[in-house]
């Protein structure tokens, strides 16, 4: 039997909110101006946000909040005071967190809305649903890789209480959400902390070929294929992407998916809701890899995979420069001269009607960085503000004067800390990681990747000497094949194993005889993520080495248990499902800046790593007396044709965290 799904709307200002309200969107997802994973949006201020989700509400649109970036040591008081204010005034219907301490500090507050848990958070295979609920919340996004077989496993999973949400419309992300740090790795600015500057989108060269956007997906439109997902209940929302789109944007792909929703069987409102879709000014677009049968790589590193509609090129005329778009422009419409990541490119308004095929100046601006853009660079739509869908955002306008914006209450909110663990009988170890089995003498103790062959080749005494680290994703179909695994292994006479994610913690939930740490891509960065870790069976954890040295110092300050750390070794920039076909593995892959890159295969995931080593080995004295106890050296095998460089990363030891 079909049921209705909610069709969730992006906001990152206003106008974009209002838009989605005038649309009839049954859900708008906003962030506020801070903790939100899209800071290069707008977003809202409470007041503001409250007014909007009052009109919202009397509308039959609900709210939700995004806090979904990680929580620094430091951040945890405000993060809760903020949630606090939100409650009293703007009373969302639910939250999206990332970070397990926004889970732990909903419940300190006392928030009376639903938790729900972010794509960021990485709830990729079935058996972790469990875990989710038994944290409270209430409802998972699942990752934007999965295909609608393993959506449907991820259905038939899903507990009582708890339903899933899947993204249907807008931009894809290279890297696997939550396992991305590529534009952390380059210069501190973290899509963990929702500032990303896509170097993904950049153009990149390998094998001496001409530069090309490799790693630049197209845009998602699920379109027709959403009908399936009416036969799963457990499937209750559609999400769409794009909190830094625009009005248009917001009406057009509502209005698309909810014709697409409701007439499921009726074609004229199929071709109906592609032609909005086809209006709504994304990037270009394609099915991705979701029908599994037919999958489709989202990435063509000759083709446009810039924001908006190409509508021209820009000419010169002695030291003028225009252009003739290839369609009306109206006066509101925002045209972009050039790539988000070309020097010089800009966003200008357009201030009157200019006919298709009629010239538009370009205006000279002295703020504008960079070289003059030369003849032939491309100009993009990317907004426009057509008189009707204005019109309904001013009526609404004046109707947001109804809902007046409440007097700003304060918080004093103060956290409840968990327990320190005692370091008193711990002593400081070495640990190497491997994939394969080492040759030779091995100083300290040993890890490897849990894998078949590894498992079947390493002697029985040393199985259980050794630490088993399980990997940052897994994925619906590799649910069984884990649990197999792990079962052999303790089998074997393993007793430690390394989860890197929290909802890996399903799989020992039934072996009491085994010791389980949290591996540094659960991104534990705060006392109270250790802590609900600590409550999932973590007897340990194991920081990521993204952390600045000032955080890396306050989260060892009375943590509730021990803590350890990467300090040498090939940390990934990314690891993704996605991967061009022109992409060569173990062959390096150069960056605009001359930056080196390589991509291994393991298993599923493809894994994008720097040409330049973790090492933040002379830290190690500073380390052990903040207190940490377990200090991690990653091995992987060097690619023969990457050639190693003198260069080493401290990655953010040295920088903030923004």
């Amino acid at each position: 039997m079909n049921h209705l799904p909610e069709i969730m709307a992006p906001a990152g200002d206003k106008t974009s909110f209002l838009a989605a309200v005038a649309a009839g969107a049954d859900a708008v997802y906003v962030g506020l101006k801070h903790f939100s994973a899209r800071m290069q949006a707008t977003n809202f201020s409470i007041s503001e946000l409250s007014q909007l989700a009052s009109l919202g509400r009397d509308r039959g649109t609900k709210t939700y909040v995004a806090m979904n970036t990680l929580v620094k040591p430091g951040d945890v008081e405000s993060a809760g005071r903020l949630l606090d204010r939100l409650q009293k005034t703007v009373k969302p219907y639910a939250i999206i967190v990332q970070d397990l301490a926004m889970v732990e500090i909903a419940k300190q507050v006392g928030f009376q809305g639903e938790i729900h848990l972010s794509t960021l958070a990485n709830l990729s295979h079935p058996a972790g649903l469990e875990i989710a609920k038994k944290l409270g919340v209430k409802r998972v996004v699942v990752p934007r890789e999965l295909n609608l077989d393993e959506v449907k496993l991820m259905a038939d999973a899903c507990p009582k209480d708890m339903d899933l949400e899947i993204f249907v419309h807008g931009a894809l992300c290279h890297c696997v959400s939550g396992r991305c740090y590529w534009s952390s790795y380059l210069g501190g600015k973290s899509g963990l902390r929702g500032r990303c500057v896509q170097p993904c989108r950049r153009l990149y060269t390998q094998n001496k070929q001409n530069p090309q956007r490799l790693f630049s997906c197209t845009d998602l439109s699920l379109d027709v294929l959403t009908k399936p997902l009416l036969s799963m209940p457990k499937v209750s929302a559609w999400k769409i992407e794009g909190r830094k789109k625009g009005p248009h944007y917001v009406y057009y792909t509502v209005r698309a998916y909810q014709m697409l929703r409701d007439n499921p069987k009726d074609a004229q409102a199929k071709k109906a809701a592609q032609d909005l879709l086809d209006q709504a000014l994304g990037r270009p677009t394609s099915h991705s890899t979701f029908l599994p049968q037919r999958p489709f790589m989202p990435i063509t590193p000759n083709g446009e995979t810039s924001s908006g509609r190409l509508i021209g090129e820009v000419k010169r005329e002695q030291k003028k420069t225009y252009f003739q778009p290839r369609e009306p422009l109206h006066p509101g419409d925002l045209v972009r001269i050039g790539y988000e990541d070309q020097p010089g490119h800009r966003t200008i308004p357009i201030r009157r009607r200019v006919p298709k095929r009629g010239r538009m100046d370009i205006p000279f601006s002295k703020h504008v960085k960079g070289p003059a853009l030369p003849s032939g660079t491309k100009v993009f739509l990317v907004d426009r503000r057509e008189p009707e869908l204005m019109k309904l955002i001013k009526g609404l306008e004046k109707e947001l004067d109804f809902f007046p914006a409440p007097k700003p209450r304060e918080s004093t909110f103060t956290p409840k800390w968990p327990k320190t663990a005692s370091r008193a009988n711990v002593r400081p170890e070495n640990l190497t990681l491997f994939r394969q089995i080492p040759r030779g003498k091995i100083h300290g103790k040993v890890a490897f990747w849990l894998e078949k062959p590894t498992i079947g080749k390493v002697p029985r005494a040393s199985v259980n000497r050794s630490q088993w680290w399980l990997p940052p994703v897994i994925w619906p179909d590799e649910d069984k094949r884990y649990r197999s695994l792990i079962k052999e292994a303790v089998k074997k006479g393993a007793r430690e194993f390394v989860i890197n994610a929290p909802w890996q913690s399903a799989y020992f939930t039934d072996r009491k005889n085994v010791r389980l740490i949290a591996g540094p891509y659960c991104n534990a960065s705060n006392r109270l993520s250790l802590k609900v870790l600590k409550d999932l069976g973590c007897s340990s954890a194991i920081i990521s080495p993204e952390l600045p040295e000032e955080d890396v110092y306050a989260v060892s300050q009375n943590p509730p248990i021990p803590l350890g750390m990467v300090i040498k070794g090939l940390w990934p920039f990314g690891i993704a499902r996605f991967l061009s076909e022109e992409v060569r593995f173990e062959e390096p892959i150069k960056s605009p800046m001359h930056e080196v890159a390589f991509v291994k295969k393991f298993g599923q995931n493809n894994w994008i790593f720097p040409g330049w080593e973790l090492d933040l080995n002379d830290e190690y004295k500073k380390l052990e007396r903040m207190g940490y106890r377990s200090f991690i050296t990653i091995k992987e095998e060097w690619p023969r044709s990457v050639p190693r460089p003198k260069r080493t990363s401290t990655f953010n030891w040295k920088l903030k965290l923004l």
